[in-house]
């Protein structure tokens, strides 16, 4: 069902994304998932289609789209079956990118922008912490003066691409005589930088695919060019971004909540049940019914807030409302979805079973459902 929100560029847009991850994507997903991240070859195949382009500038390399297009592309990511691998593309095209193109100075944009938007630099974003997730103003990573740089020092957990992405947008605390939100700033880090590590690669429940890792930043320097925008000023950056961030994620998560009812449609019609087709019980029916009407009212909610965003119009309340009814839905869809597989959606070697894994972030990263729906009554 196409959106209103959805013209023929963007559609176009999305048969060429869903072609490339039914074709290239799908097939790999199980291997990638047992390598526990996505080779790097394919994230250089994407970016060379101008998948990473999508919101970057004209003339960085870009195509200048807005947040719909985000969601667009976020959707048909979600239906590759395997959120460790929608979630490495993702952090690299809407939670991370972001910071240089709506923060960065022209001499930032110029250097990085480019390669971004081909892929031959992978991004990432280090905001959380052992102690610090949703609580973003609770940070305790340091960044003091030290010449014409800064010297920072700290560790940053759960950090997805964090063992491979060439840059890493670190926010530290830059005044520590302020409490709560101010005085935290975000640094660019490359690969490499003396002091700067990934101290171990963690396991997950679900998104296997992913690359995920707890950062050390050991006394690291960087030079005051790798200060994205104001000093003191990278909490508000941050809040900003969660709306890319938030919309990205429950794109995708929509993509998913769509594939398993697409996957789970196929199998009940198949299978059969005391001589007839699962398909035929009209409470299976009838719970598949609702699941699809919740996915499609879930699609238009995104799509809303995605386009007032793209208005210029504050949507932090919608975006919210979308970031904890979507995180909620999908849970819900895979969960069924699992149920009406029987005990074949309980084995591994199930779709339905990593998806049903990897869904459970979904209401907790990027903003825990409980968080967001305080974002909302704050605004009631």
């Amino acid at each position: 069902m196409r959106s209103i929100y959805v013209d023929d560029d963007l559609q176009a847009i999305r048969d060429q994304v869903r072609e490339y991850v039914e074709r290239e994507l799908v097939p790999n997903v199980e291997q990638w998932e047992e390598a526990g991240e996505v080779p790097r070859e394919v994230l250089d195949e994407m970016g060379k289609l101008g998948f990473f382009a999508l919101r970057i500038p004209e003339e960085y390399g870009g195509l200048g789209m807005g947040h719909i297009a985000s969601v667009v592309f976020a959707e048909e990511m979600g239906r590759s079956t395997s959120g460790g691998t929608s979630i490495t593309v993702l952090v690299h095209t809407d939670l991370a990118t972001p910071y240089v193109t709506n923060f960065g100075n022209q001499e930032q944009k110029a250097r990085w922008l480019p390669k971004f938007a081909s892929g031959e630099l992978i991004t990432a974003i280090a905001v959380t912490e052992p102690d610090a997730g949703s609580d973003v103003a609770g940070i305790r990573a340091r960044a003091r003066r030290d010449g014409d740089g800064w010297r920072i020092n700290g560790t940053k957990m759960f950090i997805t691409n964090g063992g491979f992405a060439d840059v890493v947008f670190v926010a530290a605390k830059t005044n520590p005589d302020v409490k709560g939100s101010r005085g935290i700033s975000i640094f660019a880090v490359e690969k490499g930088t003396e002091g700067f590590a990934a101290s171990r690669a963690l396991d997950k429940m679900g998104w296997h695919a992913s690359n995920t890792a707890e950062l050390v930043l050991d006394d690291v320097w960087v030079p005051d060019s790798h200060l994205i925008g104001e000093e003191n000023e990278g909490f508000y950056y941050i809040m900003e971004n969660f709306q890319n961030e938030r919309l990205a994620l429950m794109g995708a998560a929509i993509g998913e909540a769509q594939k398993a009812i697409d996957l789970t449609l196929d199998y009940v019609k198949e299978r059969e049940v005391f001589g007839e087709p699962l398909w035929e019980k009209q409470a299976v029916r009838q719970r598949l019914a609702m699941r699809q009407a919740e996915v499609d009212a879930g699609r238009e909610l995104v799509y809303k807030a995605a386009w007032l965003t793209d208005q210029g119009e504050d949507s932090v309340r919608l975006v919210s409302e979308v970031k904890a009814l979507v995180g909620e839905l999908v849970n819900r869809v895979v969960y069924d979805c699992v149920q009406f597989h029987g005990g074949m959606g309980f084995i591994t070697e199930s779709t339905i079973e990593r998806m049903y894994r990897d869904a459970r972030i979904a209401s907790i990263g990027g903003g825990a459902t409980e968080v967001m729906l305080e974002e909302v009554a704050k605004r009631l």
